[in-house]
């Protein structure tokens, strides 16, 4: 298993050697630093706490993440994510080439939010007649339940928040590795806005098919 952290740029269209046109995102991936080694024995699992995103002002971090970050005299982070690695130590730093291109990722961020929306947009909900005096169009509808059980089952679709949630993208593919720019670039989309950060991990091998 590899990783690393990102921020999401942009997007932007390539042209393959085969004068194919390929959508691609554009990812400033790392470096990060290993902040802190978790051992087994003393916190009760193995992993990598890395960071990413320099904070340039020591007044925007408490005193707590302070001190977390002098006891490996880390500098402060802005983005802190545990990746499950091997063969480093805190205070190593891990860059973009740990990937190369054509690897299968998988990129975790958080989708764009679209504030509090209805039924129609948030559950695609058709709506009632559109037509005028249907006092009925865009309303969820009744969700009772009669006298028995009187009330609402759980899990009812209605409006409410919509987006802002942890999104996962599988097998997604690398198509460049830009050391020097600190760059990676995968075909297709990612999750969440421009500038939002990203855990991309290595993907898991897709089981093969029996039948």
């Amino acid at each position: 298993m590899k990783g690393i952290l990102g921020k999401k740029i942009g997007i932007t269209q390539v042209f393959a050697e085969d004068g194919r046109l390929i959508p691609v995102t554009v990812i400033e991936a790392g470096p990060v630093r290993v902040v802190q080694k978790k051992e087994k024995d003393k916190d009760g699992y193995e992993t990598l706490q890395v960071g990413f995103d320099l904070i340039r002002k020591e007044k925007n971090v408490t005193k707590p993440m302070k001190g977390h970050f002098r006891k490996t005299s880390s500098p402060l982070y802005r983005f802190l994510k545990e990746i499950d690695m091997e063969g480093f130590n805190a205070g190593d730093d891990i860059a973009v080439d740990i990937f190369a291109k054509g690897e299968k990722v998988s990129i975790v961020g958080t989708s764009k939010g679209k504030g509090f929306q209805g039924v129609m947009k948030r559950h695609n909900f058709s709506g009632g007649p559109g037509s005028h005096g249907s006092m009925f169009n865009r309303a969820p509808g009744s969700v009772g339940a009669s006298a028995s059980p009187s009330r609402v089952y759980k899990n009812t679709a209605g409006p409410g928040n919509m987006g802002a949630v942890r999104v996962t993208v599988k097998n997604i593919e690398i198509y460049d590795v830009r050391k020097e720019q600190n760059l990676m670039l995968v075909k297709g989309a990612v999750p969440g806005a421009n500038g939002g950060y990203l855990i991309i991990k290595s993907a898991l091998p897709v089981a093969e098919n029996k039948n």
